[in-house]
């Protein structure tokens, strides 16, 4: 796995000027010399050095051959997608994130390429969902949100044998803890929003390829479809990859801490965390990571989503945002947000209950974000109490 020392110089200086920080290319065209003389950039979209200078970043810090940079994640998945054609079909992982989901379900599959969520927990579900046009694996490892961990090495091992494509999503975990390509994976995308960027101050996605001939494809359509990320956006995820191994490490430590207080407190039900030895998979997560990342989720007693609103309702450091991997902590209820375009009887089966919680871990004092926990829950509980006191003032 890589170090603080070999992330930070992965950034290099500008060759140009010797700049420390990579310069922001903020132009829409470049000057020739001759009709298709030029530099090594002629417009844009088709290349930016601010871009290509984070696009061969990520590629060396996840161990491939080929870095393609995005306006969001979902355009970076969406990229991957159009490597299939009508006909093909994907073998995805049940507990996937909401717009993943949306994506497959209701723009890709009227293209006739179909989706069969599984369990890849247990790799035997993947093998046994491939079929003769089974063109591409599609897992996140933890998954969103339940943080569920499947064996990179052994899925890899059977796209291989089926000649298919194991896409990674590696948001969660991000290069400084886990690099799928070097445990047998294809492609790794990234939303970097989240621990890449760091700091809630930008939209971005990437994509990383283990072949350079596949890297070329993805590279063509991220040239035809055009969506890109901006000069000054590449220069905000190469700022927050300067520090990710640094707040990648307190993220850890904060959530081991939190995912070990909830575990022993009365009102939850089941907490989910790679870091805990009860979390299924957690010999694979310690196998294959470095570390367990900086998301806990958990239900509550009293799973409803009643109950889980007033928990998000009543937090003081933890803000009730969509996202995560900033420093700042947040905390979202999946079921009305991230996951609320899956189907309700979809999304119970893949684990994510109508009571779960899923907080982004950040880098404040975690005795603060604890005491933060406490006081949500003994406000839920007084609601709870207030409501059932009422509830037998009525029927008295």
């Amino acid at each position: 796995m890589i170090n603080a020392t070999q992330l930070i110089h992965s950034i290099p200086t500008d060759p140009l000027t010797g700049s420390l920080s990579v310069p922001i290319y903020q132009t829409s065209t470049f000057v020739q010399d001759a009709p298709g003389v030029n530099k090594g950039y002629d417009y844009a979209r088709s290349g930016n050095p601010t871009r290509a200078t984070l696009e061969d970043i990520i590629s060396t810090l996840e161990e491939g051959t080929t870095g393609i940079a995005f306006g969001s994640g979902l355009a970076a998945i969406d990229a991957v997608l159009k490597l299939l054609k009508s006909g093909d079909e994907i073998v995805a992982v049940d507990d996937i994130y909401g717009g993943a989901f949306r994506l497959f379900t209701h723009v890709y599959e009227k293209f006739g390429i179909k989706v069969h969520y599984t369990d890849t927990t247990d790799a035997a579900n993947v093998f046994n969902a491939i079929t003769p046009n089974t063109k591409l694996i599609w897992i996140e490892t933890p998954t969103n949100p339940t943080l569920k961990i499947s064996d990179i090495k052994a899925i890899a091992a059977i796209a291989k044998a089926h000649a298919c494509w194991l896409c990674v999503d590696n948001t969660f975990a991000s290069p400084a803890l886990q690099q799928p390509l070097l445990l047998g994976a294809d492609i790794v995308v990234h939303s970097a929003t989240k621990y890449l960027g760091g700091h809630s101050d930008l939209i971005a996605g990437l994509v990383v390829t283990k072949e350079e001939a596949l890297g070329a494809k993805i590279k063509f359509i991220q040239n035809a479809s055009g969506a890109i990320l901006s000069p000054f956006d590449c220069f905000l995820v190469i700022r927050g990859i300067e520090t990710l191994q640094l707040r990648i490490k307190q993220h850890c430590i904060n959530a081991q801490i939190v995912a070990k207080f909830l575990q022993d407190h009365p009102q939850v039900k089941n907490v989910f965390y790679p870091g805990l030895a009860t979390h299924h998979n957690h010999h694979i997560a310690k196998k294959q990571a470095t570390g367990f990342g900086g998301i806990v989720s958990f239900t509550l007693k009293d799973d409803t989503q009643e109950a889980a609103t007033a928990f998000v309702t009543n937090t003081r450091y933890f803000k009730l945002a969509e996202s995560l991997g900033g420093v700042k902590s947040l905390l979202c209820h999946p079921a009305q947000m991230t996951h609320k375009s899956i189907p309700s009887e979809k999304r119970k089966a893949a684990g994510v209950a109508d009571s779960l919680i899923r907080l982004s871990v950040g880098l404040e004092e975690a005795d603060d974000l604890l005491k933060d926990i406490k006081q949500a829950f003994e406000k839920i509980q007084q609601v709870c109490k207030e409501k059932f006191s009422h509830v037998e003032s009525i029927t008295n």
